[in-house]
């Protein structure tokens, strides 16, 4: 019996790290960066940035829940981010930047609730948690440069930094060729 893959989404300041962040973990299935929780239709990443939509942006996961919990997601959100930061999360600041839970069900809604709660009894930060928690509403997908930004950022300073090498290898031999 196969279990069917199911969504979190979480705001937590810039979506690029946010997604990095639960690409690594065992039962994360995918990923992807987009906008949710605004008012204006299929934005795009200037018109978000321009504070002007209402959308946080966000990281959607798609992991299977008989390998790793909702409850485990929340912990890593939580670890990723200050979540008693308004709008802001570093040197990003704009509601765009949110600490927001979106919850795609009751199931979800309850459990992180519980989360917050739990946080903020914990002890661990002076300040009130002021995530929010909200109902999942349209999902806007980013633009392909967005996705996995990381990773293809990696992935291209890692081939320049091999081309560079194999560049000044082969520079070394020309200039001290064997006798």
């Amino acid at each position: 019996m196969t279990t069917e893959p199911h969504i979190a989404t979480f705001g937590a300041g810039c979506f690029w790290g946010v997604e990095a962040a639960f690409r690594r973990l065992d039962g994360v299935l995918g990923t992807s960066v987009g906008y949710m929780g605004g008012h204006f239709e299929n934005p795009c990443y200037l018109d978000v940035l321009s504070r002007i939509t209402g959308h946080a942006e966000v990281a959607q996961v798609q992991y299977d829940p008989a390998r790793i919990s909702y409850q485990a997601l929340l912990d890593l959100f939580w670890q990723i981010h200050d979540p008693t930061s308004l709008n802001r999360q570093g040197a990003d600041r704009g509601d765009q930047y949110r600490s927001v839970i979106f919850c795609h069900t009751q199931e979800q809604r309850a459990i992180a609730h519980h989360a917050k709660q739990q946080l903020a009894a914990s002890g661990r930060y002076d300040q009130p948690i002021i995530t929010q928690i909200e109902s999942a509403s349209a999902y806007w997908l980013a633009s392909e440069d967005h996705q996995q930004y990381f990773e293809k950022r990696n992935s291209k300073k890692q081939n320049f930094e091999q081309q560079n090498s194999e560049k000044q290898n082969f520079e070394t031999r020309m200039s001290h060729p064997k006798q």
